[in-house]
């Protein structure tokens, strides 16, 4: 999952909404794990042609009907709706299998 706030907010604030969205999936079961950092500027991010990533979060799912579930998750609209008024942001998913 790729964050993207639509422009630049504090690294605390950052920080924090990583932390709910870590605390959320977690507390939901159905996530096998899930990690999360910020994006490391590089000068080229000035050149993105799409967006510039705030942060990646990853999340390891057993199957297809864990990750549809991750979609429904009891919270998860209050915590969009909550963080979206305050620093609105998009997301990018890449849903795939198992890199390594």
């Amino acid at each position: 999952m790729i964050v993207a706030f639509d422009h630049p907010i504090p690294a605390r604030e950052l920080d924090q909404y990583l932390k709910e969205f870590k605390e959320l999936v977690e507390g939901s079961g159905l996530v096998e794990s899930v990690a999360a950092q910020q994006h490391i500027p590089v000068p080229g991010d000035d050149h993105a042609p799409v967006a510039v990533a705030s942060a990646i979060v990853q999340l390891r799912l057993a199957d297809l009907d864990a990750l549809n579930a991750t979609f429904t998750m009891p919270g998860a609209v209050d915590l969009i709706k909550r963080w979206q008024s305050r620093y609105p942001y998009k997301v990018l998913w890449a849903n795939h299998e198992p890199l390594a």
